[in-house]
């Protein structure tokens, strides 16, 4: 007994449609990353090209020589290295401890049983819809009352608590195996050796997600740490770079340049390195249990 199998012809009409739709949708995604590239290359280039190339017409999109003369002018206009300081300890003393606050209220939403549970739950869901600037005066009015104003604790301590975090882990928490946690606690594991030994090794990419997020809010917050300090000793990189622009004005791009990539490329780099991680951690929280 024989089979014929058909194939179909190398050109079709339906492959040629595919290919075209393959095409524009290729043309699309460069155009799309065009235009965020584009603006992030000129930043880039003009931080690091002679100032009056930058003002050159028609565009001189590559440098004709390397100069640090612009970082060099920002980091001397205003105390970089003090605002560089401070954001490296606020930011990592607020991930840090923003994380283990999300994995510890995750893991107890997760598999432990207490009064209320679903409703304290929705009301964490419920956060995650409140603009974060309604909460201003009242922690700006906690903070001062406990004399915390111009210190690293005042910066990072009112936005510990983080809704998305503890979602997000909660929904990757029960997508686990429940065979391999409850052979764990049939050996005589506690909830903390159960979490530090089975629960967040098989949790990276969820865990460096939220890890991620939370070092980028920290590293880019303006607004709060503007209003809990006034003096320039106790000010981070973002406000950093609103008194560069006013010590050397908004027409000199060169250094303005310079100190938003000096801001930028930490962050970049640490996004770079933990993008792998990123796509399988979102992925945890596609559904509501």
């Amino acid at each position: 007994m024989s089979t014929t199998t058909t194939r179909t012809p190398p050109n079709t009409p339906g492959r040629g449609r595919r290919r075209t739709r393959g095409l524009w949708s290729t043309i699309g995604l460069v155009a799309v990353g065009a235009v965020f590239l584009v603006p992030f290359y000129w930043m880039i280039s003009s931080a690091f090209k002679p100032e009056s190339e930058i003002y050159r017409w028609p565009l001189q999109w590559i440098p004709s020589s390397i100069t640090f003369d612009s970082v060099v002018r920002a980091w001397e206009a205003v105390p970089f290295g003090q605002f560089f300081l401070n954001s490296l300890i606020v930011t990592g003393a607020g991930s840090t401890l923003k994380v283990l606050l999300a994995v510890f209220s995750a893991y107890a939403f997760a598999y432990l049983s207490f009064p209320g549970k679903k409703f304290v739950f929705y009301a964490v869901l419920g956060a995650l819809m409140v603009p974060g600037h309604v909460t201003l005066l009242i922690n700006y009015i906690t903070v001062g009352n406990l004399g915390l104003i111009n210190s690293y604790a005042g910066i990072f301590l009112p936005g510990l608590a983080s809704a998305f975090g503890t979602f997000l882990l909660r929904q990757h928490f029960l997508s686990l195996p429940q065979e391999v946690l409850e052979a764990a606690e049939l050996d005589g594991c506690g909830h903390l050796r159960r979490l530090t030994h089975f629960v967040l090794p098989m949790s990276k990419p969820a865990v460096v997600t939220v890890a991620l997020i939370a070092v980028i809010d920290e590293w880019n917050d303006f607004i709060w740490p503007l209003l809990v300090t006034n003096t320039l000793q106790a000010r981070t990189l973002p406000i950093g770079l609103m008194f560069l622009k006013e010590t050397e004005g908004v027409d000199q791009w060169g250094p303005i340049m310079a100190g938003t990539t000096l801001v930028i490329l930490p962050m970049l780099l640490l996004f770079l390195l933990a993008q792998r991680y990123i796509v399988a951690g979102l992925a945890g929280a596609t559904s509501l249990r």
